[in-house]
């Protein structure tokens, strides 16, 4: 897949197009492709004032790879004066007073924000169908959901109203919706971009990651925003430039088949992704089976840490502060109540009441700690995997992307759906979501790529090898 951020850099650079050009393109796209609700809201406005000061900038020849580039932003990460709602009644009118640390990035490279992305509210969600403005429909076919949480940015990147899109990933929330609308999504390392300016869900499962429609897009962003930030404690140096060092050579490079992995896989997803492996090794990687013991539990512990993570970052949404605010109660009590009650929807509640429960008096060692205990299985057993190969090669989701209204009706196995991915988040590792052909429906098939801690230069090396000799086609936009 061509790198589209390279190619309009280079039109930028040879002035065949101006910054304010591609800008209204892309406002165009946005505006006629507004079924799909990929965006809650589009700011043509200041997006054009963006793009003038980034033909500025190269003009004054202080270009980056991202100077002038439209994207978009999920609508939990904070930018100065935009409504920032995580797509829950209870922000509706929040406007934060700072911009997040990768947007400062960003802005800095001369990036031009379109404006905000359709999510499940709060990030709680496999579907983009929970939040206040609507479900988001999937490019490929608007039957099927978008996968979520961030799948209002998976979406406008596959129907190309955003060159690419900021996500953010608590259990697979930018690799799942990229599996089901056919882009990259990359899951970075724990600690390898700042999360200061992400509105938390579960704090220490959270990482902003990038959604593009290529692996060259992926790093090059990954590139912009990664690094240490003083604001969030969290961050770490450790992370390294990816873009400069894909060179596509995966020659000797260990990849492992997890067997767990493919245990409960529909068969087309199973055999879509098995067949990967033979392409690997005609380009000279070694493939080893390996076991990764544990990951069953990974599930379970997962959803306890996220919920008891929930319960405690979204306490601070009281109607006091900032936010919905009930408008009929006789005492502060049940001010707090009925706004909570009213501003937070059916999910967001579950996992509140499931968070608070794990955390309770009487339960806290049985469930909260257990979980902790299960996390560093988990952990240790990846660490035992990355001693004997370089990458993990898994499904991102047991299915393709499932038929609007089927979350509400199989909750439980919806939920289920996500074992392919939390376990990355449970152990901070990096991961990526590649597209890797289609089912018999013609809906997206991804294939997964999991590293090491800070090893993001190694798997998108590797996607990047694979996405030149797989060459899956994009599917035409309905």
């Amino acid at each position: 897949m061509q790198s589209k951020i390279l190619k309009y850099a280079s039109l930028l650079k040879e002035k065949k197009i101006s910054a304010v050009e591609l800008t209204k393109e892309y406002l165009k796209k946005a505006d006629a492709n507004r079924r799909f609700n990929a965006f809650v809201s589009v700011d043509g406005e200041r997006a054009l004032k963006y793009a003038d000061l980034a033909d500025k900038q190269i003009a004054a020849g202080k270009q980056t790879l991202l100077t002038g580039i439209p994207f978009g932003i999920k609508a939990n990460i904070a930018e100065k004066g935009v409504e920032t709602d995580c797509c829950s009644k209870i922000l509706k009118g929040y406007r934060p007073t700072y911009d997040a640390t990768v947007i400062e990035k960003l802005s800095a490279a001369g990036a031009v924000p379109l404006g905000k992305n359709n999510m499940d509210e709060f990030a709680m969600g496999s579907s983009t169908e929970t939040g206040c403005h609507g479900a988001a429909l999937n490019p490929v076919n608007t039957d099927y959901v978008t996968g979520g949480s961030s799948g209002g940015a998976a979406a406008a990147v596959a129907a190309d109203m955003a060159v690419y899109a900021l996500g953010s990933d608590t259990g697979g929330s930018v690799r799942q919706p990229a599996s089901f609308c056919g882009v990259v999504g990359l899951k970075p390392t724990y600690g390898s971009v700042s999360r200061y300016g992400l509105i938390a869900y579960g704090s220490s499962l959270d990482q902003i990651g990038p959604l593009t429609s290529s692996v060259a897009d992926a790093a090059i962003v990954y590139d912009a925003i990664r690094g240490a930030d003083k604001r969030d404690q969290t961050s770490s140096p450790l992370s390294s430039a990816a873009f400069e060092r894909m060179d596509g050579d995966v020659k000797n490079l260990k990849i492992g088949f997890p067997k767990e992995y493919f245990e409960g896989i529909k068969p087309e997803v199973s055999d879509t992704l098995k067949a990967q492996f033979a392409l690997f090794e005609k380009l000279g990687a070694r493939i080893e089976e390996i076991s990764v013991p544990w990951l069953k539990y990974a599930l379970p512990a997962y959803y306890i840490i996220a919920c008891a993570e929930a319960s405690s970052n979204l306490g601070r949404y009281d109607g006091i502060r900032y936010g919905y605010r009930s408008t009929d109660y006789d005492d502060v009590n049940e001010m707090i109540m009925k706004t909570r009650s009213e501003g937070f929807g059916k999910e967001v509640k579950r996992r509140i009441m499931l968070g608070t429960y794990v955390l309770s008096a009487g339960y806290f060692d049985a469930y909260y700690k257990k979980a902790l205990r299960v996390r560093e299985q988990v952990s240790e057993a990846f660490r035992d995997a990355f001693e004997k190969v370089d990458v993990l090669l898994t499904p991102v989701a047991p299915t393709t992307a499932f038929p609007l209204n089927y979350t509400s009706e199989n909750m439980i196995e919806t939920y289920m759906s996500d074992f392919c991915t939390v376990p990355v988040n449970i152990a901070g590792l990096p991961a990526i979501s590649v597209p890797a052909g289609y089912d018999g429906k013609g809906l997206p098939i991804g294939m997964q790529l999991i590293g090491a801690k800070f090893s993001e230069p190694t798997i998108l090396n590797a996607a990047y090898a694979f996405e030149r000799a797989a060459a899956i086609p994009a599917k035409e936009v309905k």
